[in-house]
């Protein structure tokens, strides 16, 4: 019997399916637990179950010397230096595929939402500013037959030209290993919206920076469900502000969560949800699933099923 830490309170039974092979510690907070006291709860565990939210770094690992899996609870690895863990000899673990469809209906409700200004309609209707159907009120933009591009065309990415097509958009995405795709100069001059669903390495931070917004049509709309450090904050808020862009829908900012004082929530035609891409029921209960699994393959001995380093 192994000894694990779980740095929150899981969705399903997965976590019941460990507690009953392995002494299992659950982090019983809201918040995740501090950089000091993850190191402290890790220090002597040999199965680590994390969240995107939990740093686990090289010095961490250093304090672990019975660490001997990682589960990461999410596709991303981006919290990780699996590098480090790698040289280490600690398998990595995601949870990949699941968070596929949930994360793709949400990137697409954020192009509707941003296109027809839900937001702005809902508040006017709460503000009593509904005075009766106007010609020109609340206009938005139209989704069906205009271009989408996508930034990422991996599992997500496809899964949102999916439903693109059901609104007969025109789809651009970046090139990837199989397909030539279309450069992303081109892409976002051309695009009407432009959402990103790449991962966040150290090519794609900031990849959408200030040069990249110039680029943009005034009437596009960039939404971004991927990584919040892929997108120049600093740079959105100045071409929202401007006007160099239509709108923004985002799921993921940097930092998460965006202090309510923060600069950018003050730019118009913005849309931050507190990243809820793969918030449904279903997709969150088989992360925890996969995660599991991969912690109890690996303490058995056995590669991960979702194993992301060799």
């Amino acid at each position: 019997m192994a000894r694990c830490f779980v740095t929150r309170r899981l969705p399903g039974t997965a976590l019941a399916r460990l507690a009953a092979e392995h002494e299992v510690e659950i982090w019983p907070e809201r918040l995740p637990p501090p950089p000091t006291v993850l190191r402290e709860r890790t220090a002597g565990a040999e199965g680590l179950l994390c969240l995107l939210t939990d740093h686990v770094d090289a010095e961490l690992l250093g304090a672990c010397p019975n660490l001997r899996a990682i589960a990461n609870y999410g596709v991303g690895t981006d919290n990780i230096d699996v590098a480090a863990a790698t040289a280490r000899g600690i398998p990595v673990g995601n949870s990949p595929d699941v968070l596929t469809e949930a994360t793709a209906d949400l990137a697409f409700a954020l192009i509707l939402a941003a296109a027809r200004r839900l937001p702005e309609a809902q508040a006017a209707v709460h503000a009593g500013e509904w005075l009766t159907w106007e010609p020109d009120f609340l206009l938005g933009r139209d989704v069906s037959g205009a271009t989408l591009g996508i930034i990422g065309y991996g599992r997500i990415g496809r899964a949102v030209a999916r439903r693109a097509k059901g609104f007969a958009m025109k789809i651009l995405h970046t090139p990837t290993r199989e397909t030539d795709g279309t450069p992303l100069d081109d892409l976002l001059v051309e695009a009407d919206f432009v959402s990103i669903h790449c991962p966040l390495t150290a090519e794609t931070r900031h990849l959408i920076d200030r040069a990249a917004l110039r680029r943009m049509k005034p009437t596009a709309i960039l939404i971004n469900t991927a990584r919040g450090p892929i997108v120049d904050q600093d740079a959105l808020r100045l071409a929202l502000t401007e006007g160099r862009i239509a709108g923004a829908a985002l799921d993921v900012t940097d930092p998460e969560p965006l202090p309510p004082e923060h600069p950018l929530l003050k730019a118009p035609n913005l849309i931050v949800l507190p990243h809820i891409g793969s918030a449904t029921h279903q997709a969150r209960e088989r992360m925890a699933d996969l995660a599991v699994e991969n912690l109890l393959a690996a303490l058995a001995g056995l590669p991960m099923p979702h194993q992301v380093n060799d």
